[in-house]
């Protein structure tokens, strides 16, 4: 408990819970690309998580990213706390020549990321019906169609998700460095990987806002079927 509470500790956890979380975001981004095949392939995917271990092995994994993101929080907080302790008068000019925009931003762009998490929940996952008015349960496909059709959402997903480009890029090599994988020799390689995945995960989350409002993902059947249906979408 005492290296655990340890700036060396703190660090440590905070790497690893950002191992699990990184390796989520890009489990969850290649998942969501399936709607691309269309909703039955969609919806199979769907149906599939939710059949996991007969529905346990999918409460499990929710479970132990909740652990991993609380535990990621806290060692956050709690290095937060020691690093103002350690020099409770700021400097009278401060030259930056290490950090980034993205380092300098990492508080508030993962509580950015934290809100979006808790709304992102509430309109794909429990389908809250004043988030989302016209979730299905059951029916993956066509809840991401309708909750990208407003394009109020999709714009606070796309700004949502510059946020977490923010956060994995600094996060990315950090915990590399934290974890040893790092030399003066290879940094580089750090820097290029960390900008190559982020920007691949960027790439892969935005393009499905946009492939809504531009057409490219839509629910099958005719419009005038699919406002019967279900009133007001697309409106």
């Amino acid at each position: 408990m005492a290296f655990l509470r340890s700036s060396l500790g703190l660090k440590i956890v905070m790497a690893l819970t950002g191992v699990i979380l990184f390796g989520f975001v890009i489990g969850h981004m290649l998942g969501n690309l399936q709607v691309y095949l269309g909703p039955e392939a969609f919806n199979a995917y769907a149906a599939s998580l939710r059949a996991l271990g007969h529905g346990t092995l999918l409460w499990v994994a929710r479970g132990g990213l909740l652990i991993a993101a609380l535990l990621h929080i806290w060692s956050a907080w709690r290095l937060t706390l020691i690093n103002n302790a350690a020099r409770p008068v700021g400097y009278r000019e401060v030259e930056r020549r290490e950090s980034t925009y993205a380092s300098r931003t990492m508080r508030w762009s993962g509580v950015i990321v934290l809100l979006f998490i808790v709304y992102h929940l509430m309109h794909f996952t429990f389908g809250v019906h004043a988030v989302h008015p016209y979730f299905v349960h059951g029916d993956a496909y066509h809840n991401f169609v309708t909750g990208f059709q407003s394009p109020l959402v999709s714009g606070f997903y796309v700004l949502a998700m510059l946020a977490l480009g923010l956060h994995l890029y600094h996060g990315a090599w950090s915990f590399m460095q934290t974890l040893g994988l790092s030399h003066p020799r290879y940094n580089h390689l750090r820097y290029a990987f960390a900008g190559f995945i982020t920007l691949l995960i960027l790439a892969g989350n935005i393009s499905f806002p946009v492939a809504v409002l531009t057409g490219l993902v839509r629910e099958q059947g005719s419009a005038d079927t699919r406002t019967a249906a279900h009133p007001g979408v697309g409106r």
